[in-house]
């Protein structure tokens, strides 16, 4: 396999020996331009809602498959109640333009307007008006040279159509959206078409449909989160300068903030680490989990876990997980606790097993339980509060392929409940 020769996703063994191969393609074209992406980060980062739904649990119930199979896709809670799933990639490493709206209601997915450019590894923000903001992203899962994509587009869950809206100025993947108190939306980091992270970040104004140039972070990163604050400023975190090629993650984070379109380092974490989850926390504070820190071996998926504190700008290690995660999702919960999902133990290199297991965070106590297990291991998945309290888990990859299966958790029960 060459670095421009996309991986395809037919089997377990097809799997494992392409991204071994592709592992060590990386390492040999180090000096010459490519360009890939990787999962987008469950945080309020990529797939996360910014609304806060109100609990009003009802029996679980299962709930349907997707209409087609995704993972690094995005799943939004919209203002009614329902969720938007859009884009990703197929088995076959092809970027879905198609969207899918699930009813928790019913428990059922069912096809609405497609995407203007088929992508996975976008972000998808919704709007203070109910829209949602999709950008950038590229056309296959392992892309060697990009095109990234600049492009964007808005859904209109009244109308079920996508529309165009202003162009990014940097085509980026694994960046990071995250709408601000006063409704625009930064973007931050990612990856360049040379497989290099970069500094810059943009934000988008709704009322001009345009996105306009912010100030630079002091560190370019990609595979990092971005968590908005209680005071409106938003806490950049981990990742690394490195991009795709060869090098240690940061432990470095940095604040940016709206009011004076800068950014300021805060912290450090008391782990680097890339491709974990940041979650808000009822109490202002922000959980970090897992992740891996290395990616010249590959590594090992970190079960540590820490705190933010924005009062103090610091942070403090918490309870570790069961399980060591990379790849995972997490989603806080109405009772303020926080449920994280299924991942990998095996960091970048991304072997078996794929976990079924997952864990609740209690920041009371500050230590994690088990819960569930999820009916299917899988990772690039995502992991949405809905309206009723409920947590939806869709797609992902499972270890034989990219899956449409999807499952509800339960916090009254703890349990998850599928429907094949």
């Amino acid at each position: 396999m060459t670095p421009t020769q996309p991986i395809r996703v037919t089997g377990a063994h097809a799997v494992l020996a392409s991204l071994t191969t592709l592992a060590l393609a990386l390492a040999a074209c180090s000096a010459s331009p490519s360009a890939s992406s990787i999962g987008a980060v469950p945080s309020a980062s990529p797939s996360t809602s910014t609304a806060t739904p109100t609990a009003t649990p009802t029996a679980a119930s299962p709930t349907g498959q997707m209409t087609v199979g995704r993972q690094i896709h995005t799943a939004t809670l919209l203002a009614d109640g329902r969720v938007l799933v859009a884009g990703g990639v197929d088995r076959y490493d092809v970027a879905l333009a198609s969207a899918e709206l699930h009813d928790p209601q019913t428990g059922t997915f069912s096809p609405t307007g497609s995407l203007a450019t088929a992508r996975g590894f976008h972000t998808a923000t919704r709007l203070a008006d109910g829209r949602v903001l999709f950008a950038g992203g590229n056309p296959r899962q392992w892309n060697f040279p990009g095109p990234f994509f600049t492009s964007a587009e808005l859904y209109d869950p009244q109308a079920g159509t996508f529309s165009p809206t202003g162009s990014l100025a940097t085509g980026r993947n694994l960046h990071t959206a995250t709408l601000l108190l006063d409704g625009r939306v930064l973007i931050t980091g990612g990856n360049d078409r040379f497989r290099h992270a970069v500094a810059s970040a943009e934000v988008y104004d709704p009322t001009t449909g345009t996105f306009s140039p912010a100030g630079s972070m002091a560190t370019a990163r990609g595979f990092h989160t971005a968590t908005l604050l209680a005071d409106g400023r938003v806490l950049i975190a981990g990742g690394g300068s490195a991009g795709w090629t060869p090098g240690q993650f940061a432990a470095s984070a940095e604040i940016y903030d709206p009011k004076t379109d800068t950014f300021t380092a805060t912290g450090p974490m008391t782990d680097a680490r890339a491709l974990h989850t940041a979650t808000l926390l009822d109490d202002g504070r922000v959980l970090i989990t897992g992740g891996f820190n290395n990616y010249d071996t590959g590594g090992t998926s970190l079960a540590s876990a820490e705190l933010y504190d924005p009062k103090t700008g610091t942070f403090t290690a918490t309870g570790s997980m069961a399980d060591a995660r990379t790849f995972h999702g997490a989603a806080l919960l109405s009772d303020g606790r926080v449920l994280v999902t299924g991942g990998v133990h095996t960091g970048w290199d991304y072997y078996p097993p794929f976990l079924t297991s997952a864990e609740i965070y209690d920041p009371t106590t500050g230590a994690f339980t088990a819960t569930g297990p999820m009916a299917d291991g899988r990772v690039y998945h995502t992991a949405t509060l809905v309206s009723d309290g409920r947590v939806l888990i869709a797609g992902g990859f499972d270890g034989s392929g990219v899956v449409a299966t999807a499952e509800l958790y339960d916090p009254q029960t703890g349990t998850f409940s599928p429907n094949r």
